[in-house]
């Protein structure tokens, strides 16, 4: 494992030395946002609005390269001579959508916002999705004129926010805490669950490992009222992000389905990765990579779960849990191997950790040699044919401590994707 992360990045070293931030950015943001529509057999992406924003807050190398594939890519590339010259993988509630019977009947639309680097010359953005077998299938391509009138020029900071986490790096990996169904008189309740944040990342080795390569605010979005939407207990709420429990009808899956609204609300603050703090202590949560992930404050599982969830929005970590009863699975195609980092079909497992694994240990593992096996392939649930590194880790089980080494190497490799060049 340690071998493989070196030569990704002496490959993304040399890759990324061809192309310098400065020759075809400016320190400016780029914010498209989208529409995604359509249904399980025709899906199309569409261009709303453009707006440019004060400074760039990503990543400053490795621009054209990513260490994960992602359910979807947004890649941009220069007019003038095709080169690909930045590139983001994502997630978006879509394409879950799109794997439920609902989408066999019905067409739907979902919001989607990116942040790409503003560019000095016209560029083309493509949108693509990954098949269920891993093709590339571009579903949109949008030419772009940075001189373009009708880029919407934002220069005012929409809500006022506080540095909890200072960096010690020139380009740190920014986070952005949002206030979602805090009243004003509430504010200071949020701020102490911001800094509880702060604290429950950074108590996983990982993370702590790396502290100095993260500046984190917390964002005082002020709510109208009081709390969370629950549309199962027909409770419905003005907030600051209009989230909601009951996401494709599973009880516990806490979304906002407005993106856009979430991103204005984040105008011209520092941030490039988000992290909802919802004030409720009705249990729930969600992960979208590159987009957000969202947390109840109020439940007693609010210090594992909050970690849990930045797992999948800034790794692109996969659940370990699964069960047989809910409405959103896994559903991998068995015949290759998964994108994320901790789950494997066994298709292509020497990709994944079996380099971690001991000589003597058996492929699968059963559930059975937990206790003196540290990592094993150990079957996520019986019949669904995708195996994890073990029974104890924050991808999984609240009741552990930290995640796996699987998938602490996956988060090691994502902070060093963002900040390999970089020195305290």
């Amino acid at each position: 494992m340690k071998t493989r992360l070196l030569f990704f990045f002496l490959l993304i070293s040399f890759i990324a030395s061809a192309q310098n931030f400065n020759d075809y950015f400016t320190d400016k943001t780029l914010r498209l946002d989208y529409i995604f529509a359509g249904n399980a057999n025709q899906q199309n992406i569409y261009l709303s609005e453009m707006i440019q924003l004060n400074k760039w807050h990503g990543r400053v190398d490795n621009l054209s390269v990513t260490p994960i594939q992602g359910n979807g890519q947004i890649k941009v590339y220069s007019t003038a001579n095709d080169k690909l010259i930045y590139v983001l993988p994502f997630g978006s509630l879509f394409q879950e959508w799109l794997t439920l019977e609902d989408a066999k009947k019905q067409f739907k639309s979902f919001e989607n916002s990116f942040l790409i680097p503003f560019p000095k010359e016209p560029i083309r953005v493509d949108i693509s999705f990954f098949t269920a077998d891993r093709q590339d299938r571009i579903l949109s391509q949008q030419f772009i004129d940075p001189k373009d009138i009708l880029i919407r020029k934002s220069k005012d900071v929409q809500n006022p926010y506080e540095i909890v986490h200072h960096s010690k790096v020139k380009n740190p990996i920014k986070i952005a805490l949002v206030a979602e169904g805090y009243a004003e008189n509430e504010l200071d309740l949020f701020m102490e669950y911001a800094h509880k944040t702060v604290e429950n990342l950074f108590k996983h080795k990982v993370f702590k490992k790396y502290q100095d390569y993260f500046e984190i605010v917390a964002v005082k979005t002020v709510s109208k009222q009081s709390g969370i939407s629950i549309p199962s207990k027909d409770i419905w709420l003005n907030t600051a992000v209009k989230s909601n429990f009951d996401t494709f009808y599973s009880n516990r899956y806490l979304t906002t389905l407005h993106t856009k609204l979430l991103h204005t609300q984040l105008e011209n603050i520092p941030y490039q990765h988000i992290i909802i703090l919802a004030n409720t202590d009705f249990y729930g949560g969600g992960g979208i990579l590159n987009s957000y992930s969202l947390t109840t404050t109020k439940n007693k599982e609010f210090a594992p779960v909050v970690v849990h969830e930045f797992g999948h929005s800034f790794a692109g970590l996969a659940d370990e849990y699964f069960y047989a009863e809910d409405v959103f699975e896994n559903k991998a195609t068995l015949s290759i191997e998964p994108w994320e980092k901790n789950i494997t079909s066994l298709v292509d497992f020497s990709s994944k950790w079996k380099s971690l694994l001991k000589a003597e240990t058996p492929v699968p593992t059963d559930a059975s040699m937990q206790k003196e096996i540290e990592i094993g392939a150990f079957e996520g649930l019986k019949g669904n044919g995708l195996y994890i590194p073990t029974l104890t880790c924050r991808m999984k089980i609240n009741n552990t401590e930290d995640f796996c080494p699987v998938c602490s190497n996956a988060i090691e490799e994502m902070i060093l994707f963002y900040t390999t060049k970089q020195k305290k």
